[in-house]
This record gives C-alpha cells, structure tokens and sequence, in this order.
C-alpha cells in the first residue's frame, strides 16, 4: 500500500501509469519526486583540468563526490547551488550544473575529435558543451534550435564554456535534414518531452500540464525529430535519442515506430556505460510489444540522486534518402 501522502498532488492517472511501469518501486520513486536532489556538475575541462577546480572548489569549503562512471562529474556535499554559483569556477564557466542523468546522452554518443556532430534540439546547451568537452573543442557541433529566445541562452552557454567547436543554427528539427542530408557522423536527438521524469511537488508547474493527449501530441513530434535526425546522418553513423521522462510512448514506442518506419536502414546498439545506473528499456506496454531490440535501450529510474530518463542508441546501416539529396 503506498504512503497516502505521497499521492498528492500528481495527476491520479499519471500515478497510475507509474505503478504499471514500476510496481514495487512506485513508493520509492514518488519520494524522489517529494525531496529534493543534491547539486551535481561537472568540469568544463575546455577551461580547466579536474584537479585544478576540485582543488580551488575545496578551499572554499565545498566538499564534492566524485561519480564513478564519469570522472568529470561530481556530487556537491557540502553547501549550496547558490554558494557554487558565487565562485569563480561557476562565473570563468569551468564548472556546468547539470543533472547526472542529462549528461548520459553525450557519452554514450561518444564522438570522435574529428567528427561532424548534430545536436538537434540543443537549447540551452547543457549537451552541446558536453560534447565540446568530449571532442577536446575540436571537430565541428552543429547545435540546432527553433525558437531565438532558447538560441540567446544556447549563445551564452557556448560563450561561457568557451565551447569554440559548436556553430549554432536556428532551423525546424523536423525538417533540418533537408538543410544537412547524411551529413554528419553522428547525430544527439534529445527531444522535447513530457518531462516526468523531472516532477517536482514543490514545483507545479513540473506537471499542471501533463496530460495522457499531450504525452501522444508529444510523440508524434519526436517521431519526426528522431526521422529527421537519422536523415541528417550519414550511413555508418550513430544517433542517440533521449528524453527526460518517463512515458513509453515517448520512448520505447518511439523506437519501435522509427524500426518500422525506416525498414532496415537503422538497428539498435547496446548500450555500455559501466556502473551507470541503468535499466533495460520495457518490452511492451498497455497492449502493444515492441520489436525485440528495444530491450537494449536504457531508463534511468528517478532516484534521491538522478532524474528519469531515457536512451537509445542506433546505428544507420545504410542510406534512408534519395542519392540525388545527400551531399555525397
């Protein structure tokens, strides 16, 4: 029986719909959402080496957990987002604030320095700036998005994070392709989202909107940013689709809709990111069962540490669109 005050106040069917995904851990989830997550970041190593911010960060009294899967980030123990973002590693932008789920994407797309990279739904630039990172500034990241305002903010993180590796371009997600046929050598899809897997209870705002149509309306338009994007890169390629929720539709679905779509042209990878805490992706759901691969696709439960979310990795075994269109 769950706790009755951790009921309130989420959409009752959206409480639902969790414990079928969940069953026994709905509880513990639920909590996630009522308590606060500490403060994670990781070093812009662009600007700065690990030692030198850990060293400066520890001087002023904060104390940092390194993460186990990724040595670039950390866990803030002591003191506040507030405080960390007084100091001088925060203003010169050789630290990022970032949620250790979010920072997943990057690394399981894992460029190469001399790559052309897409970051198709880029704003406010917390990906593209992994990527610098990843890549040593070098290559070249193409960081998309369709509304100016997110642009300004995606301007001022690259600028910040001295992220001199990423051109930013301000076009449709859906239709970029059309701009860049199999042009690039590998492609992040983090796609707008229903955002479950960021509920907060002290933030209604989280979820008032949330609803079972949105999360369909929300579907159809990453099914055609996840096309697009495939388009976008060349064969041989790698795309990684992400969300931040929870919802099959938008994830699981999604890949199994795009499996169908492009009839062989893409297949799914697993997914290799030791002691990362992921879970392998649902293999059906409400009366639907999704193509066998999809299990190789990952979920981040909502934890007291991370925020939900949801990866896929694919590879493009061969071309999608016409010859006369790519940029071959």
């Amino acid at each position: 029986m769950i706790d009755k005050t951790l009921l309130s106040p989420l959409p009752v069917e959206f409480l639902r719909r969790l414990n079928q995904m969940y069953k026994n851990n709905t509880e513990e989830i639920l909590k996630t959402f009522k308590n606060p997550k500490p403060t994670t970041f990781r070093v812009n190593t662009i600007k700065a080496s690990v030692n030198e911010v850990i060293t400066a960060l520890n001087t002023q009294g904060f104390e940092s957990e390194e993460v186990s899967w990724y040595t670039k980030a950390f866990i803030l123990r002591s003191k506040t987002l507030r405080e960390l973002t007084d100091t001088e590693q925060y203003k010169r932008g050789q630290i990022y604030v970032q949620n250790l789920s979010s920072m997943i994407p990057a690394l399981v797309l894992a460029p190469n320095p001399t790559d052309k990279v897409l970051d198709i739904c880029a704003a406010p630039g917390s990906k593209a700036t992994q990527l610098a990172v990843i890549m040593n500034n070098q290559g070249r990241i193409t960081a998309n998005d369709s509304s100016k305002n997110r642009i300004y903010r995606l301007e001022a993180n690259r600028e910040r994070q001295d992220a001199r590796s990423v051109r930013i371009v301000e076009n449709d997600a859906r239709s970029i392709w059309q701009k860049y046929p199999e042009y690039f050598d590998c492609t992040l899809a983090d796609v707008p989202c229903s955002m479950e897997g960021r509920f907060t209870y002290d933030d209604p705002d989280s979820y008032k909107d949330w609803s079972v149509k949105r999360l369909k309306d929300m579907m159809s338009l990453q099914k055609w940013i996840l096309r697009s994007a495939i388009s976008a890169t060349k064969p041989g390629g790698t795309i990684v689709y992400s969300t931040c929720t929870l919802s099959p539709e938008e994830n699981e679905q999604v890949i199994d809709w795009i499996l169908k779509k492009e009839k062989g042209n893409v297949q799914v990878l697993p997914i290799d990111l030791p002691n990362a805490p992921l879970t392998q992706g649902l293999v059906s759901w409400a009366d639907k069962t999704y193509h066998k691969s999809v299990v190789q696709t990952k979920r981040v439960t909502p934890s007291s540490l991370m925020e939900g979310f949801y990866i896929a990795k694919l590879t493009k075994l061969r071309s999608s669109i016409p010859k006369f269109l790519t940029n071959d």
